[in-house]
């Protein structure tokens, strides 16, 4: 099996996952760092190994780990080793820490968020048409990261002057070019952060995540200190990370497929089709680190051996032809059915699923409510991947607004 390394910068993530898929279901990669692990590259095989308990988080079952071969200073170890939370264990363990986060992320309690999220979109657009005017400006950072970031802080607790910090570590947190004298440190400034707000709800609880997960700990369900910390980093991490990616996405497909974009401006399409075609043509997440094979596992017609670490590629099974017919490789927000699985499957699957569904789906009709002649300011071509392995994530999303509510303000 030849294998296929995986592209630190992101150069051109549609032709990796095109050469991911023709090797296969199950392609052995080199992740950046020579981290050699293997991909699940199709969507029936990706569902088949989602739901396997043979395929587990915890990190020790991993060959190379066990031998010494991961060093610490490995720009991923972020996301391989992070720490113990509902993303690295399972069975018992990952029920009882899913439960307590699930309660408050269920359909009906996101569904209240919907006022707030309706009052920050608004507020941000407001911002954006009081720039000036016939200057291009960066939707991504103007737009697409401040309202995630404000609803999933709002959600935790988390004080909006630990913004900017966030964001800086973050971006070392996910980023491969990292320089390894660097990562170690970068983590514990992650932990020293998150644990600060921690403790500034210990002392002073509220009506966020963060302080009923103390509360929980408190009253029998026993989480570590350690527990608490990590599951509040990696709510935020992914909480807001992959609604960026997914607005900054409708928007860029919206603009390169212009008779799709009158159609849905017309209300001939849905923004949930346009939203969930998205996700699945162009996913916010191309590859999520890592789960580990307990046993030999057949995978097709490949065996993934027995301590040998796995990643999901959705970016390469989201265009899977085996699952979505001879079109896969297209944008169409008419597609019926489309049974995508860009927010994981089974036990693992993203808790945070229909909160960014909500984000994505208030956030973009009043854009393009507010800004009917929105237009890339740079050809899509020109459009840069940052150097994240894990995330289909654009530097910036230069546009020109045009005139609010598409006549002269």
């Amino acid at each position: 099996m030849t294998r296929i390394a995986l592209d630190p910068f992101v150069t051109d993530l549609d032709g990796e996952s095109a050469a991911l898929r023709a090797a296969g279901p199950l392609a052995e990669v080199e992740l950046p760092g020579g981290v050699h692990v293997y991909a699940v590259t199709r969507h029936a095989e990706a569902r088949a190994l989602l739901t396997d308990s043979r395929v587990v988080k915890d990190i020790n079952v991993w060959g190379a780990w066990q031998r010494g071969e991961i060093p610490m200073d490995w720009p991923l170890i972020g996301l391989a080793n992070p720490g113990r939370s509902m993303l690295t264990v399972d069975g018992a363990d990952h029920r009882r820490l899913r439960t307590l986060v699930a309660q408050a992320l269920t359909v009906k309690r996101v569904e209240r968020l919907r006022a707030g999220i309706e009052a920050l979109t608004d507020a941000s657009l407001t911002r954006l048409a009081a720039l000036p005017a016939g200057q291009p400006v960066d939707l991504k950072a103007e737009f697409a990261y401040p309202l995630p970031m404000n609803v999933i802080s709002e959600l935790m607790g988390v004080d909006a002057a630990d913004h900017p910090r966030l964001k800086e570590l973050f971006e070392k947190f996910f980023s491969t070019q990292t320089p390894p004298e660097e990562v170690p440190q970068m983590m514990a400034d992650l932990g020293a952060l998150f644990t600060k707000i921690v403790d500034a709800k210990r002392a002073n609880p509220g009506d966020d995540l963060t302080s009923a997960l103390i509360a929980a700990s408190e009253d029998g369900d026993h989480l570590t200190d350690e527990e608490i910390v990590n599951t509040l980093q990696l709510i935020i991490a992914a909480g807001h990370e992959t609604t960026i990616s997914l607005i900054v996405n409708v928007v860029e497909a919206l603009q390169t497929h212009p008779e799709q974009r009158k159609q849905v401006l017309n209300g001939e399409i849905g923004w949930d089709g346009v939203i969930e075609e998205t996700l699945r043509w162009n996913t916010p997440t191309s590859h999520v680190l890592i789960r580990f094979a307990t046993e030999d596992i057949e995978v097709g017609d490949r065996i993934l051996p027995k301590g040998e670490g796995l990643i999901i590629s959705f970016g390469a099974l989201g265009r899977d032809e085996e699952a979505y017919g001879p079109t896969a490789g297209e944008f169409d927000a008419t597609r019926t059915p489309n049974r995508h699985i860009a927010f994981g499957h089974g036990p693992h699957v993203c808790p945070g699923a229909a909160l960014s569904r909500l984000e994505a789906g208030i956030a973009l009709p009043a854009l393009y409510e507010r800004f009917p002649e929105l237009e890339l300011a740079v050809p899509a071509s020109e459009l840069r991947n940052k150097p994240i392995v894990t995330q289909n994530d654009l530097y910036e999303l230069p546009v020109e607004l045009g005139c609010p509510f598409g006549h002269d303000a």
